[in-house]
């Protein structure tokens, strides 16, 4: 169980980790505008537009994260393949982001999918 609750301490940190690289780029654009930081968010392009892209879908993620958490839980299905798909599903996350960063957009979809397929098998090994 411990496991689960490092994984969920993870998908609860990586959406605010994933927003550094786009404050250093609103940073490199004039300085961090925090009176209005969404609006010169909107105005990146580039690496920097990918990063808020990456930033925002991990926000997505983390609400199937935790679904597939709570269903889980619920259940009682807590044991090694559930906390391997879990980890599984935070490494791709990580490695999601850095796709976007990098702009591979083939392989980070398939990531991607990887990803929501660990959640997927999560819930249905929990039936």
């Amino acid at each position: 169980m411990t496991t689960l609750i490092y994984c969920a301490l993870a998908m609860m940190l990586l959406p605010y980790l994933a927003k550094i690289p786009v404050a250093i780029y609103q940073q490199k654009a004039g300085g961090y505008d925090n009176h209005m930081p969404r609006q010169q968010q909107a105005s990146l392009t580039g690496l920097g537009a990918r990063a808020l892209a990456a930033h925002q879908n991990t926000f997505e993620a983390a609400i199937m994260f935790a679904i597939a958490f709570a269903v889980a839980v619920a259940t009682q299905n807590t044991g090694g393949t559930i906390q391997g798909l879990f980890i599984g599903f935070i490494v791709l996350r990580v490695l999601y982001c850095v796709l976007y960063w990098l702009d591979v957009s083939t392989l980070r979809s398939i990531v991607w999918g990887l990803a929501l397929g660990c959640l997927l098998v999560v819930v249905g090994l929990s039936l």
